[in-house]
Parts: structure tokens; sequence; C-alpha cells
């Protein structure tokens, strides 16, 4: 094969993933060979250069690149780039081109270096995403939240995140940040007031309209805010949402308060009319007005006029509807009503017609005194359109960075899954020449190498299923007081001598039902983060309770009111910043140095922990150590008693007489499972699908298990397959094997007595071992 033509098949693959990628905005993929000082890429980036997608079959000089670089962005992007040829991990950066249709547009670029075995850069790899609409957008939302002063919430159900805008972080005297924890926020909030972010009883977010105080950590000073928030179904798989923003109402309570006194000084001294009120009344940019208990104007100020355009004739002795929107006539004057009968002050909103027939909207709020009702209205018309164009923009921006962040996540996964596949098809290849020669003694290095590269290509998905939560679980009632036991000396030996570990349980711990090897790998990462943070020896102590959630502390926690139990770990390590703490979740965040952390660790936890129904929560200080506590809702029930210690050897040998059904539509993984189920000795019987496993499972064949897909082409799946084997063999073990794309056929449900999954891929010996284990038990 030539160079050329080799070249050809790496353009080719550069097409197809460019194709992949369009619907993530992506607009090019280059390929740089640094040591031949050549250039190459797919059709995107050819005609990002002007050229046609053959000139780049040969390569270009980089330097024609750079020439399309903005001149103000170029000398920045040619040092990000020999900071990637120096050993820098990943490239990252937004720069203008010149493009060849004429004009300037912003992109995004995102790729990373291979190195030889000396360190010396061999290729530079990577993707343009295309984000000038994105640069547009946040320019316009900027301005947009800035003239109106209005700031911008959305709070997905169930996370302890919110994502903010920047108006919001200041009119709640907070750093600027794109996403704020739900506890930062509502700790701002007057302890009497409800929550910005708040719950309702089943532990959702509040929709609607709420007034608060906040005390601003920043100079102390205490406002007035509004929030309106709108519930936003599951409609792009981003979860269930509350939507919304938040103003500052304080001049308008400051004039609440001065009606509520003018109010006092009318019923006190009648006729008197004051200095002090008369200038509130002339100078409020408010409406003020005074109705009796017939709802008919009987006072209004001046700036009704200069607000609507109706002269003070025009209003007085007219009913309180009389300017409404006929929308908003009923449940105004039902309100009003309500108020009359109950003595309250009430908050509404409604819309009053100018005299060019146009309509402001304003926000009322009412006072009910003797025979009379007391009403100021705040214009608010500016700020619904600014929210309302905010929304829409927000929108537009999500989407925009939803794009982006496919298309960058695209990237990564094709280049990592390009670096493993690479090392198991070359040393397959490899390892069947080797064959062919007849030099048997050389393959055992390449059979390591591909098993190597496959391991960590599970890994990878492993990880990135648990971060997205949708990982297959197996939960089973546990105890895990007697799981930190079975834990203790691997822990032991992981963080080392100089670090002292204990385990401290909790007399008459409840169960939980989790998933026990997902909680023993959560525990195992905690601890060795709490080792790398201890690099001078320290103690460790690994400890369980019993805790009760209700009020503030299930709210502050976002989990519903109940019993739960806690898993801790706790380090005298070297802390955490607030900074790191609002981060630590994050994926791909890491404070650990390049090549020695991906930083999927904690999120993957958390993810778990969340599908798991509970909850994950941070305390650390700098220099005094952390404290990381899994909380899981309280199992009412028994925990089973079966555990087996980890790294346990199981027999995997048949018994005389076994008998095992394999059900997958896959050949392949159906050879390999029988093949395995043969050489250990049982009697086994294959189908490709339902209906041939329904004839077995109906015939007189004797079966000890049914090993079966979850995913089944057809009528039946592997779920459905099982509940009618049951029907025939009540008795009959079951063992699901299943990866990403069928967890949604058990995860609501917990699987019944002699039921089991495993989760693809597996080890071939651990597949054995778990097959004895199942036939084994009782």
């Amino acid at each position: 094969m030539t160079q050329a033509h080799l070249l050809g098949e790496d353009l080719h693959i550069a097409e197809s993933l460019r194709q992949v990628m369009a619907d993530s905005n992506a607009a090019a993929a280059w390929e740089w060979h640094i040591g031949e000082h050549r250039l190459f890429g797919d059709s995107g980036f050819a005609a990002l250069l002007g050229l046609a997608p053959k000139n780049l079959i040969e390569g270009v000089a980089p330097r024609l690149f750079f020439s399309t670089i903005h001149p103000q962005d170029r000398d920045r992007i040619r040092l990000a780039v020999a900071g990637m040829l120096r050993g820098a991990e990943i490239f990252s950066k937004e720069f203008r081109i010149a493009v060849p249709a004429g004009g300037v547009r912003w992109f995004h670029g995102r790729g990373r270096c291979t190195y030889d075995d000396y360190d010396r850069p061999l290729h530079f790899t990577g993707v343009l995403v295309d984000v000038s609409d994105q640069k547009r957008l946040e320019q316009q939302l900027r301005i947009a939240q800035s003239a109106g002063g209005v700031g911008t919430f959305e709070h997905v159900q169930g996370y302890a995140t919110v994502t903010v805008s920047d108006q919001f972080c200041k009119l709640l005297g907070l750093h600027a940040s794109a996403e704020l924890p739900v506890r930062t926020v509502n700790a701002v909030v007057h302890p009497e007031d409800p929550g910005i972010i708040g719950q309702n009883p089943d532990g959702s977010s509040t929709a609607g309209r709420i007034e608060c105080r906040i005390i601003r950590p920043d100079t102390g000073e205490e406002r007035w805010l509004v929030r309106r928030g709108e519930f936003l179904p599951d409609t792009d798989g981003f979860g269930a949402r509350i939507s919304g923003v938040i103003y500052d109402i304080t001049e308008a309570k400051h004039t609440e308060a001065q009606l509520r006194l003018l109010n006092e000084t009318l019923e006190t001294r009648v006729a008197e009319e004051t200095r002090e009120r008369d200038q509130i009344w002339r100078v409020s940019r408010d409406l003020l007005g005074v109705a009796d208990a017939n709802g008919i104007w009987r006072s209004i100020n001046p700036a009704w006029t200069r607000l609507l355009g109706w002269p003070e004739s025009a209003i007085l002795d007219k009913s309180l509807g009389w300017l409404l929107h006929p929308d908003d006539a009923q449940t105004a004057m039902q309100a009003l009503a309500t108020a009359s009968t109950s003595q309250t002050t009430l908050a509404f909103d409604t819309r009053l017609r100018h005299t060019d027939g146009s309509y402001r909207a304003l926000s009322w709020t009412a006072v009910v005194g003797h025979e009379k009702i007391y009403c100021v209205g705040r214009d608010v018309t500016t700020e619904r359109e600014t929210a309302a164009a905010l929304r829409q923009v927000e929108e537009k921006l999500r989407q925009s960075q939803k794009m982006e962040a496919v298309g960058q996540l695209t990237g990564g996964l094709a280049h990592d899954f390009n670096n493993l596949l690479t090392g198991i098809a070359g040393s397959l290849e490899l390892l069947q020449m080797r064959v062919a020669q007849g030099r048997i003694a050389e393959i055992d290095r390449y059979i390591k190498s591909a098993q190597d590269a496959a391991r960590r290509a599970a890994s990878l998905t492993h990880r990135l299923l648990a971060f997205a939560r949708q990982q297959t679980l197996d939960p089973r009632p546990i105890d895990i007081d007697r799981l930190n036991a079975g834990m203790e000396d691997l822990i032991r030996r992981t963080v080392g001598p100089s670090i002292a570990v204990e385990v401290a349980g909790s007399p008459g711990l409840w169960p939980c039902c989790v998933d026990a090897n997902q909680l023993e790998n959560a525990l195992l990462n905690l601890c060795i983060n709490a080792r790398d943070a201890m690099q001078d020896g320290g103690r460790l102590l690994i400890s369980s309770a019993k805790i009760r959630l209700a009020g503030g502390q299930a709210r502050t926690t976002d989990l519903p009111e109940g019993d739960y139990v806690q898993l801790s770990v706790t380090d005298t390590g070297t802390g955490m910043t607030k900074e790191v703490m609002a981060r630590a979740f994050d994926p791909f965040f890491t404070t650990k140095p390049i090549g020695q952390g991906t930083g999927l660790g904690l999120s993957m936890i958390y993810g778990f922990v969340q599908q798991s129904g509970g909850q994950v929560t941070i305390s650390s200080e700098v220099g005094r150590g952390t404290k990381v506590s899994l909380l899981f809702p309280r199992h009412i029930g028994q925990a089973d008693t079966v555990t087996q210690a980890p790294g346990a050897v199981v027999e995997t040998a048949a018994a005389c007489g076994e008998s095992v059904l394999v059900l997958d539509d896959e050949i392949t993984v159906r050879m390999l499972l029988t093949d395995v189920l043969a050489d250990a000795g049982y009697t086994v019987f294959e189908a490709a699908n339902g209906a041939e496993a329904l004839d077995i499972l109906q015939s007189k064949t004797p079966l000890d298990l049914m090993i079966t897909d979850v995913g089944l082409p057809g009528a039946l799946n592997g779920r459905q397959v099982a509940t009618r084997a049951r029907a025939h063999r009540p008795q009959l073990k079951i063992l699901f094997i299943t990866g990403y794309a069928e967890t949604a056929a058990f995860s609501h449900e917990h699987l019944q007595s002699g039921m089991h999954v495993l989760t693809k891929p597996f080890a071939i010996d651990r597949f054995a071992a778990r097959i004895r284990q199942i036939i084994a038990e009782s």
C-alpha cells in the first residue's frame, strides 16, 4: 500500500468524522505531520483555505493556514501551537479566520499532539467549530441583561447547581460565575423568606413568582428581589428544569412602605394632607391610587397621566377594571375581592391600556384599609420585554453551546478510540503475521497489548456512562458497615503505611439498596483521592451514620425528606479552596498534573450516587483536610448476607450434568459464550432470538441457567423472554448481559430473586466465575 493511498484512507476517515460532526456545528478537521511540515485536512478544512479537497491529498505548508488567521489573533495562536509542540496536552483556543467567501468568522480550535518515544511531536490533530453565532448571541445577552437589570437562571431538577448569568450574580452580590451551587444562591436569602431556588414538598423546584429579601455578602445591604420561574418539561433530554429571571424591587418596596404610612395618615388625619405625602404623591414614578369599597377610583397621582396618557378626569369615578386588558380583568377583580374579604396585602400583575391603544405591564401591590383600597403599580413593561428577549437569546445560546459541547466530545472520543483501536487492530494483525511465520514465541506481547487496549476502551465507556448516569446498576440491599469491613485491608494496602486508616461503623445501621460493586469502586476512588492529598502522611477516616433529613437541611442537599444512610471519607490533607469545591463534580476538571488524572473520578461518583437516588456533599478547608459524604435512601428490610471479598477466587468448573441456555442475537458473542461454557464442562444450548429460546424453554430439556442479552431482534426482548421462562420454570436462574442501550429494560425495578445482571464488556474469567457462583446459589 503506497503512502498516497494511506493518506487517502486517512482523509476518508477524516471526512467521515466531519460528516458525523456536521450536526455539532463542526466546520473542519486537520492533521499536521510535523516532521514533514505538511498539513492535511478534510473537505471543510480545504474550503477554509480556498482549495479543492484534492489539493490536500499531498498536504500543504502550515504557513498557508496561519495566513488565514486574523492578524490580531495570529501571534497568540502561534504561541499556543508552539506550546503544543513543547509538550502541552490539549489545544483549545478561539480565534478569527478570514474565510474565502469574504468576511471574518470566529472558530473554536481543539486538538492534541502525539509524540514518539523521545517526546518529539509527530502529529497535531484537531477540529475547528464555527462559533460565530454563539459569539454574537453572547454579546447580545450581555447587553440585554445589563440594560434591563434582569438576571437569568436555569435549574435542572435533581441537580445541586444552577446555571446563572453575570447579572444574576451581580444582583446577589456574588462573584461572576456561569454556574453556582443551589445552597450558595439560597444562602444569601433572608432566613424568613423562601429560597430563590425553592422546593415543593415532593422535592421538585418551585415555579411562579416569589418575593424575597437578600443580604448581599459584598456590602451587607438588604435588598428586595422578585423571582419569576417557568417550569420547562424534559423535551430535549437535558431534564425538566425551572428557567426564570430575578430583578430588584427594593425601590418599589420602599414605595409600598410609604404607601402604608400614607394609609395610616389618611385614616387618622382624614382631611389633612401632609407636605411629605403630597411630595411622594406628585413625584412618584409608580401609579398610586385609592379606590372605595365598590372598586371605584377616588384618587390617583400624576404618574397615571405621565405613563398612560389619560387625564385624571378620564379615570376618576370609573371602575378599577376600566383600563384593564380583557384577559386580566376577571383575575384582577377576583384578587381584589379576596383581599377585601380577608383584609390582606395582595400582589398581582395586570396590563393597562394607553391612550394610543397599546398596553403597559404593571406589577401591583394593594393594601385594604377601612372601606378603601390603596394601590401602587410599578411599570414592568421594559423588564417583561427584556425577560422575553433574554429567554429567546438564552435558548439559542444554550443550543449553540450544546452543539459545541457535542462537537468537542465527538472529536475527543474519536481521537481516543482511534488510538485504542489502532492498538487492538495492529496487535491482532502482527499476531496473525507471527503465527503464519511460525514465530509463536513472540505472540504473548501482542496478545497483552490488544487486551490492554480493550480494557482501556471498556474503562472509558464505563466512565462516560457513569458520568451520564446511564450505567447499568444491580442494586441490592446491603450493609455498608459490612462492605467497609470487607474493603479495609485493600484500602490499607492502597494508601500505604504512612497513612493511618480508621473504619468507624454505626450501631444498628440501616441497610440501603445500591450496586455493591459500584459502591466499592466509589469508596476506593475517594480513598485514593485522599491519599493523593496527604503526600506526607496523615489520617484517613471511613465512617457511617444514620441521617434524618427534614426542612431546610433536605432543601440544602436537594433531597426529599426522609431517612438516609451516610458513608463519609475524611482526610487530613491539603483541602480544597471554594473555587475548587464549586467545580469538583465537573467532568474533566482535575487539579492533578497532566497525565495523572482524567477529571472523571468525582463526576462518576456523583453520577452513580444520583442514579441511586442519593446525593454527594463536600466540606473542606485549605490545610485542614476534606470530608466527602455519600447519602443513600434507607431501605426498609434486611440487607443481603451473602458477600464476597474483593479479589476472592470463585470456582469456574461445572458440576456433573449442569446445562445452560445461551440466548444472544450476536453470533460472535454467542460463539464465545458457548465455547467458554463448554470448556468448563457445561451442556450448552443456543438460541438466536426469543422464539427459538421459548421452544427450548417449553420443552422438557433440563436447564440450570439461562443467559440472555436484554436487547434482542423481533417481538420479544430478553426481559420478556425471562418473564415467560419463569412462567414455565419458576426456579430457573437467569443472567442478563447488557450494555448501554438496554438499561431502560429494568432500570426502574428490582430484579426478582435468582435474576442477575452482568455488564458488557466483561472478562472471560469473570464471566465463568459468575456462572459458577449463580448456579451454586441455593
